[in-house]
Formats: structure tokens, C-alpha cells, sequence
């Protein structure tokens, strides 16, 4: 048999593998595939846009006729006293007189100063907005999820980086054991290597933790089941294109950016909001027809039931002569109103002309910062080899080495940096230019 102590750590090496094997691997259309189908704020977004849908309708607009069937019955008890010229009189108690009566009624408004047309082209505005902010959201999370996508990926470079860091301590402290064994080095130099090891264990450590919450943030936004789920990317690097042109990522911005977008169906909407005002001085002409049937009960009296049926019909013409200045105000309004949506517009493409700049000018100098920085870690990883050959042979001191190697850690963490700035650079052009979705193939 198998002793218990002995099949413990079989089983957790075990368990170890299958979830290693079991962990998900993403890449960035995966991410952005289980973002699309699960994010709160953009499902709430379409539920939104289904709304604005479902009201750009000719019956919303009212183009179609209304109909209603109506029903009553009721009745009246009185007690009656008759007092007749000749001195006589009768009394009636209880008298009982009941009524039954039902009708079909329809209305149709045929003409209404143009109201009902451009009820239903502002309507048909309303769902393009609608789908607009769908579109704003969705372009939004895509550009959420890549740059935490890419944040990720930096996090974890990061972390290679750090990892590294030890590689080269741990080197470092074999290195002064063997001489200190040798007789050629001190014991005080073994205690520094060693502090310096765990100086470097430690902030893997810390890295650890970021990395894990650059991973539950990515989670969060694809809104996968387990928050606390592990993964790894299918990338590695972060690549930066470095092809884009201000003069063409401007023309498309003015052409595709949702919040441009957005404003200029704001202002068309003001502009409806006139016309339904100025439609109220027009005159109106409703047409309305019925069908009721009633039925009379009666307890006395000569007649015992009557029943009626009958059909109405007939136009209504009509026209506001005055109501107290209140359509002058409302056009005023709407006129101001108007003034304002092309004031907002100009405001929201002066923005976005705004933005468009700042970040092409943080895109390009990052650009240039990436080939310094390149040029950077290549001339400090050949003076770290250098100096390790130069502390083997004992002509270089422990606090000179430890500089070497943090020059080296330092170029590959700025290089990491300014990597990933370019990179949210570039995704900010993508987004403000209406091309985010290019990442998602």
C-alpha cells in the first residue's frame, strides 16, 4: 500500500498540473469577444438603444387612428310625486329606470400643421442616437479592455524584468561564496550580495500583486463569470504602429467620431423641436366616427323599454387664434435651443480637434522614445557584461556592479513604459478617429 505521507504530494503535484494545463489563454479578440457579449454597461446600452427602436413607430408618431370600445350600464330608484291641476294626486315609489350602453369609437387626425411628419422624423432621430451611444459605449469598452489588455502584458514584462533582477543576484552571491570559500573575499561581501537578493525577492513580490490586479481589472471589464480566474495572453510584447498620420487620422475623425456624430443629431432634433412649435399656428382637422347602442328599462309609466342603436360621424376643423403669446415664447426658445446645439457642436469638434493634437504629440514623442530607449538597453546590457567579467576577475567592486546591473534594470523598464504609453497613445487616436474597432478581427 501506498503510504498516505508519501501520496500527499502526489496529489498536489497533480492538482498543480491540471490547473496549469486548464488555464485559459486569451488573446486580444478573445477578450474583447467575451467583453462584447457580457458588460453591464454596454448590454444596458442596447437595452437603451432597443427602447429608442420600439418608439419609432407611425403609431408613436400618430399617423394611425384610435379606437375604443366603451360599456355602461346603470340605472336610477327615485320616489315621485305628481300633482295634477284638477287638485288630484299620484305617488310612485321605487321607480326604477335602468340603461345599458356600449360603443366603438374611432379618431383620426388628418391634418395637424405638419406635426405628426415630423413627430416621426424625430423619432427616427432618437433611434440613431440610440444607436450612437451603443456605439460610443462599445468603442469605449474596446478600448478599455485593450489597454488593459496591454497593461497586463506591461505588468507582467515587468515582472520578467524583476526576475531577471534575481537571476543576476543570485549569480552575484555564487559568485562571492566561491571566494569567500577561496579565501579572496569577505564575508561582508557574501552578506551584501545577499541583501540585494532579497531586496530583489521583495519587490517581485509586489509585482506579483500588481500583475494580479492588472488581471482581475481585465476580468472585470469582459465581465467573465470568476473575477478571480487566472490567465495568460497569447502575446508577449507590446507592438506600437508607428504609421499613423496626423492628416488622415484627422480627416476621419471629423467623419466617424460617435461624440461629433452625437452632437449633430442633437442639432437636427432642436431643429425638429421648432417645427413641432411652429406647427401649432397651422389649422387642424380631425375626423371622428362611432357606433352605440343603448338600452332604457322602465319600471312605470307608459313605456316599458326603449332600444336605440345608432352611427355618428364628422370632421372637426379647427385653428389657435390666441393663447396668451405662449407659441412666441416656445419658438423663441427653440430658437435658442438651436443656437445652442451648434454652439455645443462646435464646442465638442474643438474638443476632439483638441484631443487629436495633444495625443499625436505624445504619440510621436513616445515614437522617439522608443528608439532611444532601445539604443539605451543595448548599451547597458553589453557594459553588464563587461562588468560581470570584471567582477569574476575581482577588478570591479560589489557597489559598482550593483549599478551596472540597475542601469540595466532600469533601461528595460523605461523601455517597457514608454512602450506601453505609446501604445495608449495610439489607441486613444484609434478611438477619437472611429477606427478602435480595427483591433477586434
Amino acid at each position: 500500500m501506498i503510504k498516505p505521507r508519501l501520496l500527499l504530494p502526489g496529489l498536489i503535484f497533480l492538482a498543480v498540473s491540471i490547473n496549469s494545463n486548464a488555464q485559459v489563454i486569451y488573446d486580444l479578440n478573445d477578450c474583447i469577444t467575451v467583453g462584447l457579449e457580457k458588460n453591464y454597461s454596454l448590454l444596458i446600452s442596447k437595452n437603451s438603444e432597443e427602447v429608442a427602436k420600439n418608439n419609432f413607430t407611425i403609431g408613436n408618431a400618430g399617423f394611425l387612428p384610435s379606437i375604443d370600445l366603451s360599456s355602461r350600464y346603470g340605472g336610477n330608484i327615485n320616489n315621485t310625486v305628481r300633482k295634477y291641476t284638477d287638485g288630484t294626486e299620484t305617488k310612485a315609489n321605487g321607480d326604477n329606470t335602468t340603461t345599458a350602453n356600449a360603443g366603438l369609437s374611432l379618431g383620426l387626425t388628418i391634418f395637424n400643421g405638419f406635426n405628426v411628419q415630423t413627430t416621426y422624423k424625430k423619432l427616427n432621430e432618437l433611434k440613431q442616437i440610440g444607436e450612437l451611444n451603443t456605439q460610443f459605449s462599445l468603442e469605449n469598452l474596446v478600448a478599455d479592455i485593450t489597454s488593459a489588455y496591454y497593461n497586463y502584458i506591461e505588468q507582467t514584462m515587468l515582472l520578467n524584468n524583476l526576475q531577471y533582477a534575481i537571476t543576476l543576484s543570485k549569480e552575484r552571491l555564487r559568485i562571492d561564496e566561491d571566494r569567500y570559500l577561496l579565501g579572496s573575499s569577505s564575508k561582508l561581501q557574501v552578506l551584501q550580495s545577499r541583501v540585494y537578493l532579497n531586496s530583489d525577492s521583495s519587490r517581485v513580490s509586489r509585482q506579483n500583486e500588481v500583475v494580479r490586479a492588472a488581471q482581475i481589472r481585465l476580468n472585470e471589464l469582459m465581465a467573465v463569470d470568476d473575477l478571480s480566474q487566472w490567465f495568460s495572453t497569447s502575446d508577449t510584447t507590446i507592438t506600437v504602429n508607428p504609421e499613423l498620420l496626423f492628416e488622415k487620422l484627422l480627416e476621419q475623425t471629423l467623419a466617424n467620431n460617435t461624440s461629433l456624430q452625437i452632437a449633430a443629431r442633437n442639432k437636427t432634433i432642436s431643429e425638429y423641436d421648432r417645427k413641432l412649435v411652429a406647427s401649432r399656428s397651422y389649422p387642424y382637422l380631425n375626423a371622428s366616427s362611432g357606433y352605440t347602442t343603448t338600452l332604457n328599462n322602465y319600471s312605470s309609466g307608459t313605456l316599458e323599454r326603449q332600444n336605440t342603436n345608432g352611427m355618428n360621424y364628422g370632421l372637426t376643423l379647427g385653428v389657435n387664434i390666441f393663447d396668451g403669446l405662449n407659441q412666441r415664447r416656445s419658438l423663441k426658445n427653440a430658437e435658442i435651443e438651436i443656437r445652442n446645439r451648434e454652439l455645443r457642436y462646435q464646442e465638442v469638434e474643438q474638443g476632439v480637434r483638441a484631443d487629436l493634437i495633444t495625443l499625436y504629440s505624445a504619440y510621436s514623442s513616445y515614437l522617439r522614445l522608443i528608439t532611444l530607449e532601445n539604443q539605451n538597453l543595448q548599451t547597458a546590457s553589453e557594459n553588464l557584461e563587461i562588468a560581470m567579467e570584471r567582477y569574476k576577475l575581482g577588478d570591479l567592486s560589489g557597489i559598482d556592479l550593483r549599478e551596472v546591473q540597475k542601469s540595466l534594470l532600469d533601461a528595460r523598464e523605461r523601455l517597457l513604459s514608454v512602450e506601453y504609453q505609446a501604445k495608449l497613445a495610439e489607441i486613444s487616436l484609434m478611438l477619437i478617429s472611429g477606427r478602435i474597432m480595427e483591433y477586434y478581427q
